[in-house]
This record gives C-alpha cells, structure tokens and sequence, in this order.
C-alpha cells in the first residue's frame, strides 16, 4: 500500500497523471502472457505462460524436447540445466495441467487434480487439460515444449 500511495504522491508532483493512471490501475486481461506448444507423443496442447520472470527465464531455454519421470501417479517432472528466479507459493490445490517450478529446476507438469502442501513458483497451465492423463501414461515420457508462433498479420 506504501508503494501505491508513494506513486500517487510522485504522479501528482510530477504532473503525469495521464501515465501515472495505467501504473495505479488493477491488472487487466491485457498483460503479457504468452502461449506454448507442449507436445506429449501425437497430442498437443497450448498452454499459456504466466507473466512472471520464472516464465521469462523459462522461455529463454525453449524450444527443449525433455524426458519426464513420473512420480506420485499425478505428475511428471524433469530437473532442468539452470536455475530458474522463483516466487514459490503453496497453491493448495494443484488442477490438471498446472506448469509450476519446483526448487528453483525442477519443472513439473501435473496430470491430475489433488491438495498439496508443497510450494511451487507458477509458470503456467495447459488451457484445455483433457486427454493430457492419458497422453502421459504411468511412466517416463518425452515431452517437447516450444514458443508458440505469434499469428502473421496481413500487412495492413
């Protein structure tokens, strides 16, 4: 609150209250955020990254095709190369199709819905998680994950 209340007060001496509105607004729809292409044997899915700089850093090391572990029967991770920024937060419940960081290498893909006590940092969510169960089975699987392309306009 201090921070927001340190913004007006420099807004308002700075006389840019037309720039100043966007900084105080609440977030919007409109932020950031980035789709990916995760491709577990002939299925794809489009997830959507968070904007968060997990999320940036993460990106940085795309495209990878990973072998992922199971563990625990709802979920698949692999230990990545470099460590990643993290914000880790216990979500409570994991939901099919979460993307989180554990640690600050370890990328989890989550397969099923369950409550947790574990702290994970965000990077994103499959947007549409069915089928991904039985795409990524009981056991060791390969997964690729990729940018999604940014659609070409018609020039106009």
């Amino acid at each position: 609150m201090a921070a927001a209340i340190s913004t007006a007060l420099g807004c308002a001496v700075a006389g840019a209250a037309e720039n100043c509105a966007s900084a105080l607004a609440p977030p919007t729809e409109k932020t950031k955020k980035m789709n990916m292409q995760i491709k577990v044997g002939d299925k794809r899915f489009t997830a959507t990254l968070e904007d968060n700089a997990t999320a940036k850093a993460f990106k940085a090391v795309l495209p990878m095709t990973i072998q992922m572990t199971e563990l625990n029967g709802n979920e698949k991770y692999f230990r990545l190369s470099v460590n990643l920024p993290t914000n880790a937060s216990t979500p409570r419940t994991i939901q099919t199709g979460d993307l989180m960081i554990y640690g600050q290498n370890t990328l989890v893909l989550f397969y099923k819905n369950f409550p947790t006590s574990y702290s994970y940092t965000r990077l994103g969510r499959i947007n549409d998680a069915a089928g991904l169960p039985a795409a990524l089975g009981s056991g060791e699987i390969t997964v690729s994950y990729e940018l999604q392309e940014k659609q070409k306009g018609n020039g106009l």
